[in-house]
């Protein structure tokens, strides 16, 4: 079997079986054996305590206690069951927790994440054990629940060697607080480190990468879903419509953004979000194919945006957030329609990047 054939078999393997038009569909994530809801529920912004003077100003824009729990309950009316938070979302922890009480804790497959910390107390954070070992009892007293099924790491730990993480997070899989781990935020070799590392020295193996990855950041395609697919991970993009550019939230010229995501970033000082520099011709090009293929279709900005990720090889399910009932409800409509080979064709030439050495398609095969 050629190099092309062997990804287009994995590719199929990882788009998951045909499902029923405009019903919620499921995949496996990864080789875990784990059905998942085709779009995943992010919880960062649900509740988060903006009274906080240590953090005030400095967290994305939230919805309420009342309005979390009402797209909480909507998520799950649509189908959902896959929800995604992290232990510095202690807030977010906490309002899932609360509501988990009153749901069937085994309807529903948790995510949450280690690494960082708002404290500045030493071993506060990081991906040593003694951190580890803390931190997922912290989650799982706020989640009210007595394990979680995916334990990921929040980002690499440069001063932590992956053995001394790995070995950790097997031991929380052995105790039961965990069921499968995954990773988030890293780059080529350090995802093909820790999936070599853990193979060989027979340890839990990582089961899901969670990387930024949409229409205006297509360098994910370069080596890690490549990685992904050939070692058999689910895939899980965070911010799929890129702080709202994608939904078309924003215009050419436009010098307004407070009450925006964009806006936020900028008064927050977090530059490495991405979610501040897009303004520049590739964006609008983008932002023009994007929205041709949503009139063409009937479909909103945010829909098409979703949709092109959905059907790209290796991506298990996109987590979207939201502030409210109306904006879930739109973000859903993903699942509701499949993009023509010509609407890809389109996406692709439009988001379409300069390939450097070593990626680039000659040096690839």
């Amino acid at each position: 079997m050629s190099s092309d054939q062997t990804t287009q078999k994995l590719a199929s393997i990882a788009s998951g079986p045909v499902k029923e038009a405009g019903k919620m569909g499921y995949k496996m994530l990864g080789k875990s054996g784990l059905k998942v809801s085709e779009v995943c529920l992010g919880c960062m912004t649900f509740n988060t305590d903006q009274s906080n003077a240590a953090t005030a100003g400095k967290w994305l824009p939230t919805a309420s206690e009342e309005e979390s729990v009402k797209l909480l309950n909507r998520y799950q009316e649509l189908g959902g069951n896959f929800l995604d938070t992290a232990d510095m979302y202690l807030d977010s922890e906490c309002l899932l927790g609360k509501w988990l009480t009153t749901k069937h804790r085994e309807d529903w497959v948790i995510a949450t994440k280690v690494m960082f910390s708002r404290s500045p107390v030493p071993n506060s954070s990081g991906l040593g054990r003694k951190h580890v070992k803390s931190a997922i009892d912290s989650s799982l007293k706020r989640l009210g629940t007595d394990y979680v099924d995916l334990y990921q790491a929040h980002a690499w730990d440069p001063e932590t060697p992956i053995e001394v993480t790995i070995r950790a997070f097997s031991e929380l899989v052995r105790s039961g607080k965990v069921h499968h781990i995954g990773v988030s935020n890293f780059n080529g070799w350090q995802l093909q480190k820790t999936i070599d590392y853990a193979r060989f020295a027979g340890l839990e193996e990582v089961i899901s990468l969670q990387p930024q990855y949409h229409l205006l950041t297509r360098e994910t395609e370069w080596e890690l879903i490549p990685v992904c697919l050939n070692e058999g991970l689910g895939v899980m993009p965070w911010s799929p419509l890129a702080g709202g550019w994608l939904a078309g939230k924003y215009k050419r010229d436009q010098t307004n953004t407070e009450g925006t995501r964009v806006g936020w970033a900028q008064s927050a000082g977090w530059k490495a979000t991405n979610f501040s520099y897009r303004d520049n011709d590739h964006t609008w090009r983008v932002l023009d194919a994007v929205e041709e293929v949503a009139k063409k279709n009937s479909k909103s900005m945010s829909q098409v945006a979703l949709r092109w990720l959905m059907q790209k090889p290796g991506v298990t399910c996109p987590i979207v957030g939201a502030k409210n009932i109306a904006q879930l409800e739109d973000n859903l409509g993903c699942i509701n329609f499949t993009l023509s080979q010509d609407d890809m064709t389109l996406l692709d030439k439009a988001s379409s990047l300069e390939i450097p050495y070593p990626w680039g398609e000659k040096y690839a095969k």
